[in-house]
This record gives C-alpha cells, structure tokens and sequence, in this order.
C-alpha cells in the first residue's frame, strides 16, 4: 500500500491549477510508492481559496502560509506564489523539516537563491523546482540523445520565449495576476519568467554557460500600479537577447519578448552538432525535429520524429502509440520523478542547487544588459 505525502500548496493561480492537477494524475498513471494527498492550500483571500480547495479537492485551507509551514500534517510544502515570498517560505518550510517544491525563478536573485540552498542542505530535505519542459517527451528525447553522443560535438545551441501579452500601455503593473509586471513582486521581466526555463533548459541538455553578452529593453516606462493607484516607472524588462560561450566550447544565442505581436507562448530550441541536429517547438511539443549527417545523401534531411511510442521518455504511462499528450503533462511527469527519487533515497533534478545555476545566469544577463559588457557568469 502506498504511503501517503501530505501536500500543503501555497497560491491558487495558474501553477497552483497545474500542480493541483499533477498530484491528482501521477499515481493514476504511475505505480509509485507514495500518494500524494492534497491535504492543504493556502492563500491570503479566504473567498478565492476556499473555492479552490472545493474545486480541486484540499482537504483544508489556510490563510496565512506561517500557519500552514507549522502543521504536523504536512509533509512536502509547493510554493506558487510571486518570487518575492519564495525565500522566506522555503527558509521556514526548511527549518519545519519540510520538503520543498518551489516554483520558477527559484528567486529574486542569486544571493537569495544561495540561502534558500543553505537551507535546504543544512534541513537535509528533498527539494525540486518547477523546470517542467525538462519532462516534456520529446525534450527528454533530445537529452538522451545528446548523451548517448549521437549530435558529437556540439558548435551551437539557440532558443527563444515569444509572447505578446503586455504590448497594450493600457496594461497596469502589479497586484493579483499582474505580478509579473512589478519589479518588486516578480525581481526581473522576461529573463526570469521565460528565459529562465529556456537558461535551465540549455544547462541541462549542452551543460554550463560562462559568459553571456546581453541587451535588455523596457518599451513601455511607466505604468499605472494596481495596487497604489498611481503610475510608476516600469522596472522589469520586456524583452531580452544574449550571446552566450559554453563550457562545452559551443555559442549560444537566447531571445525573449513579450512583445512579439502573434506569439503566445513560442518556445523553440534548435542544437547544432557535429554529427546531427535537433529542433523543438512548444506548440508542437509531441514532435522532436532530427536532421542525421550520417544518413545516405539520397534520402538525407530532417525528419519529424512523432514522440508518442512506449520506447520513448514517459510514454508507456500514457496512451496507445500515435496519440500525443499536451502541456500539463509535464507537470505529472515532474510530480512521478519526485515520488519516485523520494521512494529511492535520491535527489530529483533540477534541485534548489541546480536552479542556482540558472539563477546566476539569469543575474549575469541582467547585469550585461545594464553596462553592454560581456559578463562572467557566478
């Protein structure tokens, strides 16, 4: 029989909907020695979570996260709330001896980021944060496909986070659902927010990144301020473009917007090697583009690789080959691997370390677009 992990979430937003989901689905699809048991939520509008604990199934709710991170009967705490309240919340959740699964940026900055480290290594309690397109089959695919040396040598990887959604300078900045306009709540604009997961991304399949060489842009300066009432000057960046050098010897380009008229949520990434090429897109995030040198010049281009067979990353948990699953998914794929490394003793990728990385990266980009200099990353 299953051992049950109480889970004590903490936001109701969009991550806390995708996380709600992943702890429902993941022991119906995987055979995993721990259930997962929406045992609390918590947010600061009593209203809006009780609603939300009804909808998804919480046993209770809270509405101060203090009280939640001191209950006896919860096990692991999963923190959805704007970066700003993430050290404090994992600090304590930590010192409760509580496991952590923490949303992205894992902070505001890398000096919070290293606390949050400390923390958790000093509580020695299992830690995991939300870098969800790493269990996307098809990105999983690539990985295996990297390591198994397939691409040889790798010359360029490059990668972009496209979306539209703040043109309007009719758009205020800050309070619920527009945190991530507010420089205080969110720390960055798209470099934490999109480019973050395509920085964790890249670290994971083609390894560190040690100089980055950026340029940052705020189109629209001030805003008025949900919360306050009054327009403020605009302190994140709404758009971002760097080079990067590999550790590996590889150039890297990364781009990101939120002002790219058309595109939602365009995430591609393309690795070039010595061998063989891959390309991936979020939109069709079932396939994985694969172009092999070493086929016969006839017949030799790229072909489109449908990630939905049993002998692919994940997909023997799922359904019958030729039908693909979608976004959420990789949610569930996240929840399962935890479990899973719980069950063994072992630590589950990206940890609160490996998200420091990022976080570092994500600093020096920041830092580069303010002076226009190449920037060593850490």
């Amino acid at each position: 029989m299953a051992q049950q992990l109480n889970i004590g979430l903490i936001g109701y937003g969009f991550m806390g909907r995708t996380h709600s989901n992943a702890y429902r689905q993941a022991p119906q699809f995987f055979d995993l020695e721990y259930q997962p048991i929406l045992k609390a939520c918590c947010a600061r509008n009593q209203e809006k979570i009780k609603a939300f604990a009804a909808n998804w199934g919480y046993e209770s709710f809270e509405t101060d996260w203090k009280t939640l991170v001191a209950r006896d009967d919860i096990d692991a705490v999963d923190i959805c709330v704007p970066n700003n309240l993430h050290k404090e919340i994992a600090i304590a959740a930590a010192e409760a001896g509580k496991m952590i699964l923490c949303e992205k940026p894992i902070a505001m900055n890398t000096a919070e980021a290293e606390e949050m480290c400390a923390a958790v290594e000093k509580a020695g309690v299992k830690n995991t944060v939300w870098y969800n397109y790493r269990r996307v089959p098809a990105v999983t695919l690539a990985k295996q496909l990297i390591d198994e040396g397939k691409l040889g040598r790798i010359f360029h990887y490059r990668a972009n986070f496209l979306q539209d959604w703040t043109i309007s300078e009719d758009l205020p900045q800050g309070g619920e659902a527009l945190w991530r306009l507010d420089v205080e709540a969110a720390g960055s604009g798209v470099t934490g927010d999109l480019l973050a997961h395509c920085i964790d991304t890249a670290i994971w399949l083609n390894g560190s990144i040690k100089t980055v060489s950026a340029m940052t842009e705020t189109f629209i300066k001030e805003r008025q301020h949900q919360l306050t009432g009054k327009v403020e000057k605009v302190g994140i960046d709404d758009a971002c473009a760097f080079l990067a050098r590999c550790a590996n010897g590889s150039l890297a380009t990364f781009e990101s917007t939120r002002y790219a008229r058309g595109h939602k949520a365009l995430y591609t990434f393309e690795i070039n090697g010595e061998h063989a090429s891959i390309k991936w897109d979020l939109h069709d995030l079932h396939r994985l583009d694969w172009f092999d040198h070493g086929d016969e010049s006839r017949v030799r281009g790229w072909r489109s690789i449908h990630v939905t067979d049993g002998d692919h990353p994940y997909m023997d948990h799922w359904w019958v080959p030729g039908l693909q699953i979608g976004y959420e998914h990789s949610f569930v794929h996240q929840v399962a691997d935890f479990l899973e490394g719980l069950a063994k003793g072992e630590a589950v990728s990206p940890t609160f370390r490996d998200a420091l990385e990022t976080q570092k990266v994500c600093d020096a980009v920041l830092a580069s677009g303010k002076s226009g200099q190449w920037v060593e990353v850490g």
